[in-house]
């Protein structure tokens, strides 16, 4: 469903059960439990934040179930917390269901207090409650309604524990008289600001709050329903009170909201000591360290490794691509026959042989994009969701960003990055999609570059590696330690460049588990869904692109070996390579793999040398981003964006190839 279908579904009159909470509580789970697999993503309208939606039939009664982004506060430091917060402001029969961390119920206070001062009716479900039973924490949840005047209910999501009892609750949500104490001063702009705010879906307190903390988004909706005026009265009352404080008002207001969460939770929450720490807990403490956490990511690599790029990019697509699918002339089970009764029908002359040719021929889309997409690149990203998964799950992904956010904050960048940079390993595709979940603009366009110019995706990255087995470890050394050195370059130099200011790192990090099996498999296909949904396509239009360019003809050769004979001075040249090696960075634009499976043959044949070898592999992981990932830089950062990236690295991978060329040369290094 595109944005009007969203915007469409957050107009609809039947009642709207809205899921709220800090980022990792556990809100998929319970999302999931509630509608099955009847459902929807879209962006919400405006923005390229990601919503999920479902129908459910909740006591009886039919349920739009929104899913909305994580949220730390209500007044948004970034899109997915201004996406949630202006959800939660719409019209219309609603309830909200918070889903908060039981482990850490000072955090989710947090947001109850502001949920109570829009005047939201609510429940609150305190999720993972065996984990914090199992660190001592015991919450009075009986208690903790009276106090907040809504039903609480304890769940254990995964394990679908009092699941039923939330669903019982959303008949009877509570609005609470929770409100934190800010104080004469405050209060009394509250009340001023109050005076010029209209009626809308929330209390006009809640709102005047926001606009106190010097909310800039509010004051856009707000536009259209004041004068100029009115806004310059508001900011006024804002200045005027702000003189009261030496903190920014937005400080002493979160202050007060702490001071209150603070004080329910010393009535409802006991915390029984521990003597002793498992073997879970020493594991993820260490894995933490900047310098200890090493150990713990070089075993996930090397196991990642022999998973993704031994098992799943060797065995599993040797049987796909040559048992399975075959190529044209030779054995297969799918392609040949195929082939042979494609070009039956079609013949192989005139319109008829264009289609054949189109679809069976060498750049067609059944024997190129089909085959391509699901023969080499499926198995590879499933085992690598598989892996990614059980990362997730078990609670290793939010520690390895804790690790790497020292170094990643040299170029403009916080730990959360490391997510879709671990990501692009395996498709760098999605990996481009994932930086939504970056809090600034300056960090997507970073994170975005740094894909498209240096993260070698799995499929690449298994042909890369069979290519470099067996040639000694100094390729692979200089290979690997020239691309981070020009990563953390490219992306240094980015950060001073790029306006705009890196946001703080705000991080939850859960306790180390053991994965659930079912969690992973529910990842793995929703991953492998949107790749055949989305990825797929962006192959087929590849192909034909490839295919279109062989068959235009310039003068007596076809515009894709014009492509070649254009780039050949390049290639010979600059990167010493043979003149058949231009053809590898034109296919190359398909995929990059394509590119280097062309390198993989050259190198079994004899046909280059190491020194050559190590050229060609440093510029081919450097060269423009496959066309799938290109349609999606446009989608997700707009066309001059991409078109600006582009045009920096394609030069680029060829200047830093052509260093390499030239210092092995100059130092007579032969490798």
């Amino acid at each position: 469903m595109g944005d009007s279908g969203a915007a469409t579904a957050l107009k609809d009159s039947q009642r709207r059960v809205i899921l709220v909470g800090n980022p990792n509580v556990g809100k998929s789970v319970i999302f999931g439990i509630l509608t099955g697999r009847y459902v929807t993503v879209s962006n919400y309208p405006g923005t390229t934040v990601e919503i999920t939606q479902g129908n459910a039939t909740v006591n009886g009664r039919r349920s739009l179930i929104l899913d909305t982004p994580g949220a730390n506060s209500l007044i948004p430091m970034s899109e997915d917390e201004r996406v949630t917060r202006d959800i939660l402001m719409t019209d219309g029969d609603r309830v909200v269901l918070q889903v908060g961390d039981a482990k850490n119920l000072r955090r989710s206070m947090l947001l109850t207090v502001q949920l109570s001062e829009m005047g939201m009716p609510f429940v609150l479900a305190l999720n993972m409650d065996d984990e914090a039973r199992s660190r001592g924490v015991r919450i009075d949840a009986k208690a903790l309604s009276e106090k907040l005047g809504v039903p609480v209910v304890a769940t254990v999501a995964t394990q679908r524990t009092g699941i039923s009892q939330v669903t019982a609750s959303l008949d009877k949500p509570g609005v609470s008289a929770l409100r934190a104490d800010y104080g004469e001063v405050i209060e009394n702009a509250i009340a001023q600001v109050s005076e010029f705010v209209p009626a809308n879906g929330i209390a006009t307190r809640s709102v005047a709050l926001m606009l106190l903390s010097g909310d800039e988004s509010m004051k856009a909706w707000l536009r259209a329903s004041v004068s100029d005026a009115q806004l310059a009265q508001i900011e006024d009352i804002r200045h005027t009170t702000q003189k009261s404080f030496t903190h920014p008002l937005s400080y002493v207001i979160s202050r007060a909201r702490l001071t209150a969460a603070d004080a329910v939770v010393s009535e409802v929450m006991t915390t029984e000591p521990r003597t002793t720490s498992t073997v879970a807990e020493w594991i993820g403490r260490w894995s933490m360290h900047w310098l200890w956490g090493i150990p713990f990511l070089l075993a996930v690599l090397v196991s990642t490794y022999f998973l993704v790029g031994d098992f799943a990019a060797g065995t599993c697509v040797d049987f796909l691509q040559d048992t399975v699918f075959g190529a044209p002339g030779e054995g297969g089970w799918i392609v040949p026959p195929l082939e042979r009764a494609i070009t039956s029908v079609l013949g192989t002359t005139g319109v008829g042989g264009f289609l054949r040719d189109m679809l069976v021929g060498q750049y067609g889309v059944i024997t190129m994009a089909v085959r391509y997409a699901v023969a080499i690149i499926l198995p590879i990203v499933t085992f690598f969701f598989l892996v990614f998964g059980c990362l997730e799950d078990s609670g290793y992904m939010p520690r390895l960003a804790v690790m790497v956010n020292r170094w990643f904050k040299k170029i403009g960048l916080n730990g959360k990055a490391v997510l879709p940079m671990v990501l692009g390993l395996g498709c760098d595709t999605m990996a481009t999609m994932t930086t939504r979940i970056l809090p600034s603009r300056k960090e997507r366009v970073i994170v975005t570059l740094l894909l498209a110019l240096g993260v070698p995706c799995a499929a690449q990255l298994g042909v890369q590696s069979a290519i470099l087995a067996g040639r000694g470890p100094a390729p692979l050394l200089i290979w690997i330690g020239v691309v981070i050195g020009i990563l953390f370059t490219v992306g240094w130099l980015a950060a001073k460049v790029l306006p705009g200011q890196s946001s703080d790192f705000v991080l939850e990090v859960p306790p180390m588990r053991v994965p659930r099996l079912g969690n992973i498999l529910t990842k793995t296909l929703a991953r492998i869904e949107w790749y055949i949904k989305e990825a797929v396509p962006l192959f087929i239009i590849g192909t034909l692109l490839l295919f279109a360019m062989d068959k235009i003809p310039i003068g007596d050769e076809s515009m894709l070996v014009r492509t070649e004979e254009v780039g050949e001075p390049l290639v010979t040249g600059v990167l010493g390579l043979p003149q058949e090696a231009s053809s590898a960075f034109v296919v190359g634009f398909l995929r990059r793999d394509y590119g280097a499976v062309w390198l993989a043959d050259a190198a079994a044949a004899g046909a280059v040398t190491t020194n050559q070898v190590l050229v060609a592999l440093v510029t081919l992981t450097l060269f423009i981003p496959c066309v799938a990932n290109l349609l999606i830089m446009i989608k997700e950062r707009g066309l001059k964006t991409a078109l600006w990236m582009t045009a920096f690295i394609v030069p680029f991978a060829f200047l830093v190839g052509g260093a390499v060329n030239l210092t092995l040369n100059l130092l007579k290094i032969t490798l």
